[in-house]
């Protein structure tokens, strides 16, 4: 089982962190996690936040590739709708060529409605969007010269360079959990990477159709990535001190408020949906992160060993308002005290 990172560079309103701060804390710890032994770095990716959650991803994806030397860069996930194909891929492969072929490209239709309203983009077209826009990027690296006619974009003949480093392209990752979203993954061979809104159970579940639409094509899996929100220290009650108000303001302000609004169903450990933002607490949601002493790390994830046989474990440890310091002391415990067991 490898270990990543993961940064979402958010600011937590009136937390006084000065916006800059999450970057620089990034940039920092990236090079000593490296030398640790972590093997990726995502970044999380929304739009129109009120906390600066990061809405420029290739950017900061661009300064990791930057201050790395082995480490895969990706995006975890990238909201492929609200973004000009032809423009995205072009990024995207001039990403490949700077991090000499480490990027990862990890995409989602995204659900967020006022990210829609912001961009101008018909919410109800994002899965249409989504699909064609990548169909449209597959065919601009992987052909010299290509033209696209589709329901949503066209391009006429014309062609894309530099060429990507990675054959046939960088390798696509899909953050999604409807079945049908799934399946057509597992058609699109891409990477399934599960959300770290979800409970064990949820993941199990979502993994099955994945699973049974590649037996079904033949396609051998790869990579079975989840991220898991992740903090650790001396004792349980000092991470749970640190991390706790960390937790508890995402699951309230993002995931929860989304599903409130009727974006994107959040569900609890006994399958209800959350319909209001105030039924969100740390203690609703224990068993989807990891927040605890080393001895209390390496006791769930042996759990989700069993459970999911996850490929790779990438862990958001620079959570909302945690301060670097503090995060740079988990990143370079759970290096010592977990990591080797796995």
């Amino acid at each position: 089982m490898d270990f990543g990172l993961i940064f979402s560079l958010q600011v937590p309103p009136g937390s006084g962190i000065p916006w800059q701060e999450p970057y620089q804390d990034m940039l920092t710890c990236l090079p000593r996690a490296e030398e640790l032994g972590y093997t990726s770095s995502f970044q999380v990716s929304h739009h129109a936040q009120k906390d600066g959650l990061c809405p420029g991803p290739l950017v900061a994806c661009a300064g990791a590739a930057a201050v790395t030397n082995t480490m895969r860069i990706g995006t975890g996930v990238l909201l492929v709708p609200l973004y000009a194909p032809l423009k995205l891929a072009e990024d995207v492969v001039v990403l490949d060529n700077l991090s000499n072929g480490r990027f990862i490209f990890g995409v989602a239709p995204g659900y967020v409605a006022s990210e829609f309203e912001a961009h101008g983009i018909p919410r109800e077209e994002r899965i249409g969007r989504f699909e064609e826009a990548l169909d449209l990027m597959t065919l601009a690296w992987t052909e010299e010269t290509f033209s696209f006619n589709g329901k949503y974009f066209n391009v006429p003949e014309t062609s894309l360079t530099p060429r990507p480093v990675q054959n046939p392209h960088p390798p696509i990752w899909y953050g999604v959990s409807a079945p049908g979203s799934l399946r057509r993954a597992a058609r699109r061979n891409a990477i399934q990477i599960m959300s770290p809104r979800h409970g064990p159970e949820e993941l199990i579940e979502h993994f099955a159709p994945y699973e049974a639409e590649a037996k079904r094509i033949g396609w051998e899996i790869p990579e079975r990535p989840v991220m898991r929100s992740v903090f650790i220290a001396e004792t349980k009650q000092k991470a749970e001190a640190i991390a706790a108000p960390a937790l508890n303001y995402l699951f309230t302000e993002l995931y929860g408020a989304a599903s409130a609004a009727g974006d994107r169903v959040l569900k609890s450990a006994d399958g209800s949906v959350i319909t209001a933002k105030d039924q969100v607490g740390f203690d609703t949601f224990k068993n989807r992160y990891i927040i605890g002493d080393p001895d209390f790390a390496i006791e769930q994830l042996s759990l989700y060993e069993k459970a999911v046989n996850p490929s790779e474990v990438s862990c958001w440890m620079h959570l909302p308002g945690i301060k670097g310091s503090d995060a740079m002391s988990s990143v370079e415990l759970f290096a010592k005290e977990v990591m080797p067991h796995f």
